[in-house]
């Protein structure tokens, strides 16, 4: 017997009472997750040595852009499958499901064959050297088939969320991550796997929340589930999710594009040193941006479902009360990062000099921490209420329109006036954030047209054919 429907409850329940309900999950799964990855450079940075995590800093961006992947269907989905289940059509939100699992395979699978088939060349063009490669190689040969896993699962865990089951999402992603935080020491420090040790755990991880993701939509009680007619191809599915997913797509494929040139500045300024310094200071930050995303993701299901059932006044409440929390998520951060940079650093490393060009890293990257948790609030909800474009714009503008030219232009300055380049890259960082909130707040001002009463959201989002569209149940 399959579960009732859970997402009715989006459009009654207090607004408060829901983004708890729904964020507190992902945050949840975020920090566990944020966790993970500081614990497994700290495993790697005590275990193997420096150069290891500046090998590992160097495979950030691949993953990243991997991740990109993932996060074009997952995003894309879970935010479409939320606007139709506001519609109440539930046959439709079957085929979302069914479309974006053969999306996310024939997609992930090119993705993955790509990787291998130019992966030094990927890694030299991301500022690896001699004594960085053979580290980022010997991860990324491990890691690559759990990184494919990890785009099923990106996909399937946001539309657990959007269908009504916040918590499973929560356990399925915070349990792949206690299992890799287990098997890292076992297998760096117990069997001496080295670097490889810390890929073999995140593939194991990443298949085992893969499996259980998919046995939920196995399961005849789900209330979402897979269904024959939904696995046929529909190209205007595919075109839909990708509207919404492009710009958490293009973000992280700017970022590791960023991060690209980034390193090849830190190599000119500060060596192999620097950018394992980038690489620590990188981890924190991210787990600030995951913390907020944690918050937004929360947001999504809540913002899509009402925007789709006309409830304008909902929809504004809860885009009100998830920027507070990410401001003041984005505000401990900077606080507490720019007051400890040195024991911060310490976490990950004991070298004396690799420690020094941290402290000024971490003040200046994390310092406009609240700017970036109200730009990152604006993108979510635009894309969460089907405004691609402008999400796309706002997502991109702190790393391409502005950090792009300042870390050439900032450091030129310094350099040209005694003072270190590398100080000009931090400082470039800095800049671009505070740049990129006054462009999301221009943006936020002229589509305040969506709170009003009345708004209704364009028919674009229900499929085009209806529900009875010849296929069979």
């Amino acid at each position: 017997m399959a579960d009732i429907d859970k997402t009715k409850e989006l459009e009654t329940k207090k607004i408060g009472w829901l983004l708890f309900v729904y964020a507190l999950p992902a945050v949840i799964s975020q920090i566990i997750a944020s966790v993970y990855n500081i614990a497994d450079r700290a495993f790697i940075g005590h275990g193997v040595g420096p150069l290891a995590i500046a090998g590992l800093a160097i495979t950030m961006p691949l993953m990243n852009i991997i991740h990109a992947f993932g996060s074009l269907i997952g995003v894309g989905s879970s935010a479409r499958m939320s606007i139709v289940l506001g519609r109440k059509d539930n046959h439709w939100a079957e085929k979302i499901l069914g479309n974006s699992m053969v999306f996310t395979l024939v997609l992930g699978g090119l993705v993955m064959f790509s990787c291998y088939l130019f992966l030094d060349k990927i890694l030299m063009m991301f500022g690896a050297t001699a004594e960085t490669v053979s580290y980022a190689r010997e991860y990324m040969v491990i890691v690559l088939p759990g990184m494919f896993l990890t785009t099923v699962t990106f996909n399937l865990t946001g539309l657990i969320r959007a269908s009504g089951y916040p918590f499973k999402a929560m356990f399925i992603l915070a349990g792949g991550a206690i299992l890799n935080l287990v098997l890292d020491p076992i297998f760096i420090f117990v069997f001496h796997w080295g670097i490889a040790g810390a890929a073999w755990a995140t593939t194991i991880s990443m298949t085992t929340t893969a499996i259980i993701s998919i046995l939920h939509f196995v399961q005849k009680r789900s209330f979402i589930r897979f269904q024959r007619h939904a696995w046929k191809p529909k190209g205007y599915i595919f075109r839909n999710i990708t509207l919404i997913g492009l710009s958490p797509f293009l973000m992280n494929v700017a970022a590791s594009g960023v991060v690209a040139l980034l390193n090849r500045q830190l190599l000119r300024y500060g060596g192999d040193l620097a950018v394992g310094a980038y690489g620590i200071v990188n981890t924190f930050a991210l787990l600030m941006v995951m913390l907020i995303l944690g918050v937004c993701q929360g947001m999504q299901p809540i913002a899509g479902y009402n925007y789709g059932a006309g409830h304008n006044d909902r929809l504004k409440q809860v885009y009100v009360l998830t920027l507070k929390v990410c401001v003041l998520i984005g505000l401990v951060g900077s606080v507490g990062s720019c007051l400890f940079p040195r024991a911060l650093s310490r976490i990950f490393t004991t070298d004396d000099t690799l420690i020094n060009i941290c402290i000024p890293a971490i003040r200046y990257i994390m310092v406009m921490f609240p700017l970036i948790g109200f730009t990152i609030t604006n993108s979510n909800f635009f894309q969460s209420i089907d405004k691609p474009w402008i999400a796309i714009v706002t997502s991109l503008s702190r790393q391409v329109i502005f950090l792009l030219p300042l870390v050439y232009i900032i450091p030129y300055l310094f350099e040209q006036q005694y003072i270190p380049g590398l100080t000009g890259i931090w400082l470039s960082c800095t800049i671009s954030d505070v740049m990129g909130a006054v462009l999301a707040a221009i943006l936020l001002y002229r589509n305040l047209n969506v709170f009003r009463p009345g708004h209704r959201p364009e028919p674009k989002v229900i499929h085009e054919a209806g529900p009875s569209d010849g296929d069979e149940d």
